[in-house]
């Protein structure tokens, strides 16, 4: 498939599965995974979905599904050696979503040995499409996001983070934490749109940072680890350091307090 029809693909399926149970999902509808890690039947469906029509498009790829990974975690072994993979977020935001925040995405990225070549998240009560190809640039509803200068400084710059014994926090490298959305597909394009400059995770799955990342780094940003490596789907963290530019996110890793 290419890049244009599989955003089709996704906004098809939110469309038949996701906006319907928006604000209206019975109580049955809602299962807690684990003590708040809830999956909900929208969750479910847009997974099966996707996962079938991208497996038929690309029988040569593995398709994984952040709720298939729920049921059988060794699905992710081995995820850098395969040749072509994609990764299936149904629901980004899935509390949220349950809540009736309008806060939440659908993504999906393509890894080709490891590396993300493509990335797609979609907002389906925001209406916003983000799109990025490795080389070929990021788009917001088809329209081309500007590069940045990858060296820019940024003073004073804002920090959103879900961890809550950060927020508040102001430092004079660091500025200023707050909540983030708690949405990874919220998360990262609202850093490229400016809303945010940073953002700090600590626990790492790569359906969550792998859309996020490739668009970051196509607009100029960076996602790093600890270490100070650019991130790939195959890192488990803990620990993530993502900005609008590789200068900030470079320094945001080195002033952070420990994470652990």
């Amino acid at each position: 498939m290419d890049t244009e029809a599989v955003l089709e693909l996704i906004q098809e399926v939110a469309a038949e599965v996701i906006n319907p149970r928006f604000r209206a999902l019975a109580e049955q509808d809602i299962v807690e995974k684990r003590p708040g890690d809830l999956v909900t039947i929208a969750d479910q469906e847009s997974e099966a979905i996707l996962t079938r029509e991208l497996a038929a498009a690309h029988p040569d790829a593995v398709v994984i599904g952040e709720e298939a990974v729920f049921a059988t975690p060794a699905l992710l072994e081995g995820i850098e050696q395969h040749d072509h993979v994609f990764l299936v977020d149904p629901v980004d935001g899935t509390r949220n979503f349950a809540r009736g925040s309008v806060d939440h995405a659908v993504m999906v990225s393509e890894l080709r040995r490891g590396e993300t070549t493509r990335g797609w998240i979609w907002q389906p009560q925001h209406h916003r499409a983000y799109v990025a190809e490795r080389g070929a640039g990021a788009t917001r509803n088809g329209q081309l996001i500007p590069r940045r200068d990858p060296g820019e400084i940024v003073d004073a710059p804002d920090g959103r983070t879900s961890r809550s014994r950060w927020w508040g926090m102001e430092d004079p490298f660091l500025g200023t934490v707050s909540r983030s959305a708690w949405c990874c597909g919220v998360d990262y394009p609202n850093v490229v749109d400016g809303i945010a400059d940073y953002l700090v995770y600590v626990n790492v799955k790569p359906w969550d940072h792998a859309p996020g990342s490739l668009l970051l780094a196509e607009i100029g940003g960076a996602v790093l680890t600890r270490t100070g490596e650019p991130y790939t789907a195959g890192y488990s963290g803990p620990g993530l350091f993502c900005a609008s530019t590789q200068a900030l996110a470079e320094r945001v890793r080195t002033q952070w307090p420990t994470i652990g």
